[in-house]
């Protein structure tokens, strides 16, 4: 047979630790162990009836098969509605671009502002697409360590000169996935004179702003002075509205890299499907109560299951945003991962290690909010059953 000689760059992905984690599920569930799976980020709650009801509609209409090759006017204009009704932000109709995703989009869009043996900037511990981005362009990935005892906010005095000096981009997001809080109003303002005095773009990730717990809502970089001369925003229907499998994303900002994204992006694909289009108009433009709704529903599930950890013996703090839950692991474990097994193992109890999100997040690890309130009472009435909290 002949040999196959793959790519360097395919070379360097080996199944991952979620690879694992499923296994440990399977065989559990194989064995008759019931598995609470509080690993996953996928929302548990349904779309809004309205949204699919309108692409239900738009399924049914033979003409909305065909190629897409465009950003609807109609999307665009929704897009622009929702800024300025939920951010009080401006947006012109050529600031905004959709992707399949904002999985999707990270990924590509290195490939429009890098060259291979460029360097980007991006969290650690933070999601793994970020580094992507500049893999997937042949770009250099250097990390910027985000620690408890600064907030999980990045030092960005003491990111080196030299590392500096050759950085295209710097992924930012908050709230940031998964060390679950929010950055004050004032960072953006730094991170923005940070970006213009050192002439880095900013890539901000903005896929919680709908989950926060400290306030009301949360914002968009958009909204701080100066940022569309730095940067863009992706903006996700995933979380908000509970559309993760309809796979649209929008990419907001800077009209120039707009415009050049979309050229890379008009090679690899003919527009997003029209019923998806149409649906996302519809959830865009339409009522904002069942957002409103969710976000105190995360808010009750966040408050049960951390204050009930605490009680037990856990000393887990509250989450400030997101849809997840960051925890130190208890004493007396060589590692999260370890951690991990042993707590499935005794419990049946399934979450991600920190290690997942890179060496800065060994130590803890990552429980997503995705089980009811009844669901998490019996989550913690299993934990303090197994006693694996005391001391």
């Amino acid at each position: 047979m002949q040999k196959i000689q793959f790519s360097k760059m395919v070379n360097q992905f080996q199944p991952g630790i979620f690879t694992a984690l499923n296994e440990k599920k399977e065989e559990m569930i194989r064995a008759g162990r019931k598995v609470f799976n509080l690993s996953v980020g996928t929302p548990d709650f349904q779309p809004a009836p309205h949204v699919m009801k309108v692409l239900s509609e738009a399924c049914q209409d033979p003409e909305n098969y065909k190629y897409a090759l465009a950003d609807l006017p109609e999307l665009l204009e929704a897009v622009q509605y929702r800024y300025a009704h939920r951010f009080g932000v401006q947006i012109e109709t050529d600031e905004i671009m959709s992707v399949y995703g904002s999985q999707e989009g990270m990924a590509h869009i290195g490939m429009a502002l890098c060259d291979p043996g460029d360097t980007i900037l991006v969290p650690n511990p933070g999601y793994p697409l970020f580094a992507m981005s500049g893999i997937m362009a042949g770009a250099n990935v250097e990390y910027y360590e985000i620690r408890e005892e600064n907030g999980y906010l990045p030092d960005l005095k003491h990111i080196s000169e030299e590392v500096l000096t050759r950085t295209k981009y710097m992924v930012v997001s908050y709230p940031l996935n998964p060390v679950c809080v929010c950055a004050p109003d004032e960072f953006y303002e730094e991170l923005i004179a940070f970006a213009k005095k050192h002439n880095i773009l900013i890539i901000h990730d903005n896929a919680y702003s709908d989950i926060i717990f400290t306030r009301k809502q949360g914002r968009s970089f958009l909204s701080f002075e100066g940022a569309k001369e730095v940067g863009v925003e992706f903006y996700s229907l995933s979380k908000s509205y509970n559309l993760t499998g309809a796979r649209i994303s929008f990419v907001v900002g800077n009209k120039a890299i707009i415009e050049k994204f979309k050229i890379l992006r008009s090679q690899i694909d003919y527009g997003i499907f029209l019923p998806i289009q149409k649906a996302a108009i519809a959830a865009l433009t339409g009522p904002d109560d069942f957002i409103e709704q969710q976000r105190q529903q995360y808010a009750k599930r966040n408050q049960a299951l951390c204050g009930g950890l605490r009680r037990i013996g856990w000393n887990v703090p509250d989450s400030q945003g997101t849809m997840f839950v960051w925890a130190k692991i208890p004493e007396g474990y060589a590692s999260s991962f370890e951690f991990c097994m042993q707590l499935v193992e005794k419990t049946g109890l399934l979450v991600t290690p920190g290690s997942a999100f890179g060496s800065a997040g060994e130590g803890y690890v990552r429980m997503a909010l995705v089980a009811d309130l009844p669901v998490i009472a019996e989550i913690l009435e299993v934990l303090e059953q197994s006693e694996i909290f005391k001391a």
